[in-house]
């Protein structure tokens, strides 16, 4: 066979660059799109790229037509070659629905996966009680699976998927009573294990980590997320691929947090910070794992965080009772790197949602009454529990 040139065509300012080859035996030409917008050299250049990939597979035979392309192929294409670059928690997304994708359609060619296909899973997955923010995630990893399939020419063109729409915050921060409520609950869900998951919501409560990030982050120096005490003041030091901005950075932590941390004792300072291990397999527990126990926690002690949808505390309601305490404490910019919020905008709401009163103490405080103009004066602790009043 004779040597494939492929190369990029541009048809105009903001139109998909082609990719192009001239097949050796039939003399015609054969094109297909990158699905990037010819938008300056950059663009350029990633098609480029992409046009050196298909080359090669031209050139070593390994290149089949879409619809050719058989499930399992895309999986080990994906695992090698997309999920590879990125976060545990977003490999973990991919493979998840992949999997429900495996057990309810069970596809043997990717061509398979037509919108038709698309909008059965999705029922499927609804009959089987699926939560309408869980098939939301699942989807949008589907999406995003199915668009890279495209763009490297395993898929003709990728199904619609109506990915149902995020409404309004299903939880709520919780109160320091209601805190209370929920270490005292643990024993009843976990008995064998009690002070493994008392320390462990403590470690969340006073953190502010995301879920996904509690159950990685090490004491270990070389791990993607570790607690990093080598500095003037301790803080966490995050590898791109182990947080959601994809971006390397030394984040600061809060005094209280780093006080409890450093209780630890250094010789125990080795490993994972929170080991929270399977009572059958002895494995660290997977986020949704983790995340039932919380919420299984937050049931037995009768914490609702959202009445309508008999929600009830979440580890992520503690992550946003968290952001809430700090809110009333720090300047927006400030609590943005401690959140480690991509956007501004997402840090603000925790300002909006300030309660009423916090904001009408801090307007008083300085008042040569030493009150309001009501003598309402009580006394009370509110930095108990890291700030929330009970």
């Amino acid at each position: 066979m004779n040597q494939i040139h492929v190369r990029v065509n541009s048809y105009g300012p903001d139109r998909p660059l082609m990719m192009v080859y001239t097949d050796p035996i039939s003399g015609k030409k054969v094109g297909r799109s990158t699905s990037i917008k010819d938008t300056g050299p950059k663009a350029r250049r990633e098609a480029e790229r992409l046009a050196a990939v298909w080359e090669d597979e031209l050139n070593g035979g390994r290149y089949k037509p879409p619809s050719r392309v058989t499930w399992q192929e895309f999986r080990q294409r994906i695992e090698e070659e997309k999920l590879v670059a990125m976060s545990s928690s977003g490999q973990t997304g991919i493979h998840s629905v992949l999997n429900h994708l495996e057990r309810t359609l069970n596809p043997d060619k990717l061509a398979k996966l037509t919108t038709p296909a698309i909008s059965r899973f999705v029922k499927l997955l609804r009959d089987e009680g699926m939560k309408e923010t869980t098939l939301g995630f699942h989807l949008r990893n589907l999406k995003s699976a199915l668009n890279w399939a495209v763009k490297m020419g395993l898929l003709a063109a990728a199904p619609i998927i109506d990915v149902p729409r995020a409404g309004e915050s299903k939880g709520r921060p919780i109160s320091g009573e209601e805190f209370e409520r929920m270490l005292a609950a643990v024993p009843k869900v976990r008995p064998r294990d009690p002070g493994v998951w008392q320390r462990y919501l403590m470690g969340l409560w006073l953190s502010g980590l995301r879920l996904s990030e509690s159950l990685i982050v090490s004491w270990d120096g070389d791990a993607p997320f570790a607690v990093d005490v080598s500095g003037r003041y301790p803080g966490f030091r995050i590898a791109a691929e182990a947080q959601k901005g994809r971006r390397s950075e030394k984040v600061p932590i809060t005094p209280d947090f780093a006080e409890w941390l450093l209780q630890t004792p250094e010789d125990d300072r080795e490993g994972l910070v929170f080991p929270l291990a399977s009572l059958t397999t002895g494995h660290q527990l997977q986020k949704w794992q983790a995340g039932n126990v919380v919420s299984a926690i937050g049931e037995k002690a009768g914490v609702v965080v959202n009445k309508d949808q008999g929600k009830y505390a979440s580890a992520h309601d503690l992550r946003r009772s968290f952001g809430t305490r700090w809110a009333s404490r720090v300047k927006p910019a400030t609590l943005q790197r401690l959140m480690r919020h991509t956007r501004i905008q997402t840090s603000m709401r925790y300002y909006v949602s300030l309660d009423a009163d916090d904001v009408a103490a801090e307007l008083w405080a300085h008042h040569p009454k030493n009150g309001n103009t009501f003598g309402n004066t009580g006394a009370e602790n509110p930095w108990k529990y890291g700030g929330n009043r009970g």
